[in-house]
């Protein structure tokens, strides 16, 4: 009961200075805001880049031109002069590569307009993909179906769009067996994939896949964004099926022995742990930079607590001569500076919780906080209070009775 009795005073202490509190409150307020905010935001944006990376799943690997960490200006030189990828590479894989189950080349590009009757859609993400895409890469059927190897094989003008393309084009309609122009060309929809969200603007549903042999007829064959994508058989031959893939690549593409690979083989793991390591300084900048307006939260605490000390030093030599132990005085100036700092805390976190709800609709990207990021807000606003109040508090503790009530 008489810490309860303690809390309270220490309640009272703050209600009766209910302006000073406040703004000792903003504070705290504005640093535990900010920190939840871009802890908030770091979290979704690595949580949206892991699932973009996940639809290639664990068996899956990427052939690419260019690609990797780049070390050096040299690097970036000796991979911007690597030769482009030839499409045979592909069916050299598929026919050496005893590991590998699934292949499949793409190409990309953007279409100047899509239409369908009088209605028009410009800059959709275009694909030309092999007929094995379906089969590798996270893109799941909604209607209809992927086309087929004859498709892709005869070069048929066939479209699998995203659900995008859907709205905008046929709004209440249904798009199987209708034909749209892509660049004045006609492709009949034979599906429409599962909606997949949009991420930082990018709507990833704004998308077109066509057979590959089909995109080469129709838009060329672009050498140099040309990318092989590869399933292993299984997650435990994964490394058998990459090693088996690079030979062959060395082999078509006449590498020396005595020299690096000039493609790059990359995996789900690898580009995450490549985007990690590109991010990782960034990451911790901003975190370290919102940081400190909590510091400065915590330095307005003890301005304000010292303040309170020195205003209140008669109470607390009256307080002294009743009998209070110095332990009770420290214990209510400590719990003035904790419940600034956790009320300012438990705000912050409730306003960067509102910030995060403003930003999805801005940015399209899931912000909410963690439990993680709410508990360490708590932890470090209650921290503060505890570290920046223990100085005035044992200020406060330490009057001498006689000083204390002497004091003008």
């Amino acid at each position: 009961m008489i810490y309860w009795d303690i809390f309270r005073m220490a309640l009272n202490a703050l209600w009766a200075n209910r302006l000073r509190s406040g703004l000792t409150l903003l504070g705290v307020i504005i640093g535990v805001t900010s920190v939840i905010t871009i802890i908030s935001a770091i979290e979704g944006f690595m949580g949206s880049v892991q699932a973009e990376i996940n639809k290639l799943g664990p068996t899956t690997f990427l052939v690419v031109r260019v690609g990797g960490i780049i070390t050096s200006e040299d690097a970036f030189f000796e991979m911007i002069k690597r030769k482009p990828f030839e499409v045979e590479y592909a069916e050299a894989i598929e026919d050496a590569c005893e590991d590998c189950e699934k292949i499949a080349m793409q190409a990309y590009g953007f279409s100047r307009e899509v239409k369908y009757r009088d209605k028009k859609l410009s800059n959709v993400y275009i694909r030309g993909a092999g007929a094995s895409m379906i089969d590798i890469v996270d893109y799941e059927v909604e209607h209809g179906r992927f086309y087929s190897y004859e498709e892709d094989y005869g070069g048929r003008r066939v479209a699998f769009v995203g659900t995008t393309i859907q709205k905008q084009l046929f709004p209440n309609i249904d798009p199987i067996g209708k034909t749209i122009k892509i660049n004045n060309l006609k492709y009949d929809i034979i599906g429409i994939a599962k909606e997949q969200g949009a991420t930082f603007g990018h709507d990833a549903d704004k998308i077109i896949f066509i057979p590959f042999n089909t995109f080469a007829k129709d838009f060329g064959t672009p050498r140099r964004n040309l990318t092989i994508f590869v399933k292993a058989r299984s997650i435990d031959v994964l490394d058998k099926a990459m090693d088996q893939t690079r030979v062959v690549l060395r082999a078509y593409r006449h590498v020396p022995y005595d020299k690096e690979d000039d493609f790059s083989l990359l995996t789900a793991d690898s580009i995450m742990e490549q985007f990690n390591n590109i991010t990782r300084f960034m990451r911790f900048g901003l975190i370290g930079i919102t940081s400190i307006s909590l510091i400065v939260g915590g330095i307005i605490i003890m301005n304000i607590m010292m303040v309170s000390v020195t205003e209140r030093t008669r109470e607390i030599g009256i307080r002294k001569s009743i009998g209070a132990r110095q332990k009770d005085i420290l214990f209510q100036f400590l719990f003035e500076s904790f419940i600034l700092s956790v009320g300012g805390g438990l705000i912050g976190i409730s306003l960067g919780v509102l910030l995060g709800d403003l930003l999805i609709n801005l940015i399209n990207m899931d912000m909410t906080p963690s439990l993680l990021a709410i508990l360490l807000g708590i932890g470090i606003s209650s921290g503060i209070g505890i570290f920046f109040g223990i100085y005035p508090a044992m200020k406060a503790a330490r009057l001498q009775p006689v000083k204390a009530l002497s004091y003008e």
